[in-house]
């Protein structure tokens, strides 16, 4: 999406039709320019009813489908959705801010768990039991459950639409997606591009619009089953509180504080590496990004110098030119609560080792950009430890020994995910085992596979996406018991 292109137009996705833009519409701005890239429809409560709607009834005839059909047309939209990579990485990028390297790097995924999930249609089976009581036989059931109400952040649009999407079509539900308000370009145009290919009227819609009115007509609805809900832990306490009047299903990845523990036989080149692109990747907007990093004393100064080094070399700019690597913050909102977490750390202690504040560079003046930044043993009470920070500032403290970055790490509210780099296996394991969290990488970058189950604890929420341990959360278990006749009955 060139400067001089077009502004986007689009109205709601329902019922398989591109809608029109309506009364009620929204400016969508890029993050890098301010310049006003697309206007969608603010959905009204009439306009999710529609959507809902034009989902239960879509619902029969997709849920009686065989699953490997199903799965066949989640493959085809995926390939579709794959081939319009470089279509919609442009439009990705106006509309989030990231660099187009990673707005690429962000739709390959999402086509890749919609193919993961088509993949696995064949293998999503009940069970049977025998011998319940002589002539008596057990069945235990998958149904899907109905409407599923999808609610994505603006952070990674594409992907974590597609961790819901894939399981919820595959198990035989329809779906209808919120985009957050300022990121749904992207996503109306993926659905008429997967309508395209194949998934039929009403099994996907979007509806786009604020949190307040257009999410939570959807969280109320009486007839969606389920929300699907990735955000911050304050949104996702509002939806379980309004999804209680129902109830309905929950599943909720939410705000994640994520530490990364280095100790000093570990390999301090590969793991300042690590540290570097787990918290400086996508300007530092991830819930599984590296955001407290605790590194054995003996070695501290030595990684510490070497992730200053990686972060200095950072490329910040705008997203659609040649070489960026760290692009804007989403919004000034954004970058006025990472800017006031800073100041409140560097008042009660700390010393800043590279960045600090914003750019000087003239031509970045309209956008909400920061520059990549080191905090060094900032308080274990400051808000670069106690809160989600949500942007390219990362603190690194000493610890004596493991105990001690245990104790560090689990002393957050938040339970995502968490990292370990040593070569003592025994240490690794012994980490895995003792630290609160959903998911934990030994020896490894920040990488989410679809073959794993992914969810967090505490204040990061509840329930599971990737894996095939997802499907749980988007089916029923139904029991059914068989008798037949005996002998003695024949």
């Amino acid at each position: 999406m060139s400067a001089t292109e077009t502004t986007v137009e689009l109205g709601p996705f329902i019922a398989g039709k591109a809608e029109p833009l309506g009364d009620s519409v929204q400016e969508i701005r890029d993050p890098a320019t301010q310049r006003v890239v697309g206007r969608v429809a603010a959905a009204t409560a009439e306009d999710v009813d529609r959507a809902v709607r034009a989902a239960q009834d879509a619902f029969a005839d997709w849920s009686a489908r065989g699953v490997a059909e199903r799965g066949d047309i989640v493959g085809r939209a995926a390939r579709a959705l794959r081939a319009g990579v470089d279509v919609l990485a442009p439009v990705l990028t106006a509309e989030q801010g990231k660099p187009l390297r990673e707005a690429r790097i962000e739709l390959d995924k999402a086509a890749e768990t919609l193919e993961h999930y088509a993949g696995l249609a064949k293998e999503l089976r009940g069970a049977f039991v025998l011998g319940l009581d002589p002539g008596v036989s057990g069945q235990v059931l998958r149904r899907p459950l109905g409407v599923v109400g999808a609610i994505v952040p603006w952070n990674f649009p594409t992907t974590l639409l597609a961790n819901k999407l894939g399981p919820a079509l595959v198990a035989g539900n329809t779906v209808v997606a919120k985009p957050a308000d300022t990121t749904p370009l992207t996503t109306l145009r993926a659905a008429a591009i997967m309508h395209d290919a194949g998934v039929p009227a009403g099994v996907f819609n979007v509806v786009a619009g604020p949190g307040r009115e257009t999410g939570e007509a959807l969280v109320t609805h009486p007839l969606v089953r389920k929300v699907a809900f990735t955000g911050s832990t304050p949104t996702g306490q509002r939806i379980m509180s309004l999804a209680a009047d129902g109830p309905k299903r929950l599943t909720l990845e939410l705000g994640g504080s994520d530490p990364l523990i280095i100790l000093e036989d570990a390999d301090l080149a590969r793991a300042a590496s690590a540290a570097s692109m787990g918290r400086f990747f996508n300007c530092g907007q991830a819930c599984l990004a590296v955001k407290r990093l605790y590194v054995a004393e003996s070695v501290a100064d030595e990684v510490a110098e070497a992730v200053v080094q990686k972060a200095s070399r950072l490329t910040v700019g705008r997203g659609t030119e040649k070489g960026v690597q760290l692009g804007p913050l989403h919004s000034e909102r954004q970058r006025d609560l990472l800017e006031d977490q800073l100041r409140r750390t560097l008042e009660q202690g700390g010393d800043v080792l590279t960045g600090g504040g914003r750019p000087a560079a003239d031509e970045l003046s309209g956008g909400w950009f920061h520059e990549p930044t080191i905090v060094f043993e900032p308080p274990h009470d400051s808000p670069m430890a106690t809160e989600e920070v949500f942007g390219p500032v990362l603190p690194i403290w000493r610890v004596r020994d493991l105990d001690e970055a245990i104790e560090r790490a689990n002393a957050s509210p938040f339970g995502l995910g968490s990292s370990v780099w040593t070569s003592d296996l025994d240490a690794a394991a012994e980490a895995a085992e003792r630290l609160e969290c959903g998911y934990t990488w030994i020896n490894s970058p920040t990488k989410v596979y679809d073959e794993l189950p992914f969810g967090g604890v505490k204040a990061s929420g509840f329930g599971k996406e990737h894996g095939s341990e997802a499907f749980d959360y988007y089916t029923d278990q139904k029991a059914v018991v068989i008798r037949r006749r005996t002998r003695e009955q024949q």
